[in-house]
């Protein structure tokens, strides 16, 4: 009896090792380094945007509270200060430079500044994919989960030649160039980057051999279509990579 348990037991699992012997056998998807997976972004310190909707409060000079809107070109209008600049800056950064303003008119201005709505969080999606347009950023997303969103892309794109388009300092475009044949075939999942609001990403044709060039010439002709003045100014020619990133080819 004991005999005709083993034997039976060694039948049921034959089948089991010869299908783990097959499953490993088929190495047609590639294992991912835990250690290449890039991680979401931690979270920034908000910093404010084009259309926010700001309340400015004065603890001891309540007549001079404002609701004011972040206006196309960054700035805000306030009581006796001239225009101030805001886009780009965190709340407290913002407090920081009505405080200093406001020091012209008042002996020791208390000033604390809030974001009551905040304008829609986008990034927008171009070249050979099959609906160019803008995408919502809801959460963290990536350059080819964005893609996605735009419905893929088409079978004449260069997904090894991928621009990102950043807004640098002092709204300088910066680029980057990602190649996700990289991220497909798990040799290097990090140039699968996160996106940041209002980030252009293209999706060319072919390789695009001058950087610089074709961004200045793209931005000229593109962004009065997108609605990215405010964001990437055109003509001042100063363009480099984005150093802060995990992305190592650079923009050539």
């Amino acid at each position: 009896m004991r005999l005709t348990r083993t034997m039976v037991l060694l039948l049921l699992l034959l089948p089991l090792a010869a299908c783990s012997h097959s499953v490993q056998g088929q190495s047609s998807f590639a294992v991912a380094d835990a250690q290449k997976v890039p991680l979401p972004p931690l979270a920034e310190s908000y910093r404010i945007q084009v259309g926010d909707t700001l309340e400015v409060k004065f603890f001891y000079q309540t007549n001079l509270n404002e609701t004011v809107t972040v206006r196309p070109d960054g700035l805000i209008n306030m009581q006796l200060v001239k225009s101030v600049g805001a886009a780009g800056l965190t709340p407290e950064e913002l407090t920081d430079r009505l405080k200093k303003e406001y020091r012209a008119h008042l002996k020791e201005p208390e000033i604390i500044v809030m974001v009551r709505t905040f304008a829609a969080q986008r990034v927008f999606v171009d070249g050979d994919v099959a609906r160019p347009g803008t995408i919502p950023l809801t959460g963290p997303t990536t350059v080819i989960q964005a893609i996605t969103q735009a419905g893929g892309v088409l079978y004449t794109g260069k997904t090894n030649d991928v621009l990102v388009i950043r807004r640098g300092t002092e709204n300088q475009p910066l680029a980057m160039v990602v190649d996700l044949d990289k991220v497909r075939d798990g040799t290097d999942l990090k140039q699968d980057i996160y996106l940041k609001p209002f980030d252009i990403v293209y999706v060319p044709k072919t390789t695009i051999n001058s950087v610089n060039l074709w961004i200045e010439q793209y931005l000229t002709r593109m962004v009065p279509r997108i609605g990215f003045t405010a964001a990437y100014p055109v003509g001042s020619g100063v363009m480099g990579v984005d150093t802060t990133s995990t992305v190592i080819t650079p923009a050539r």
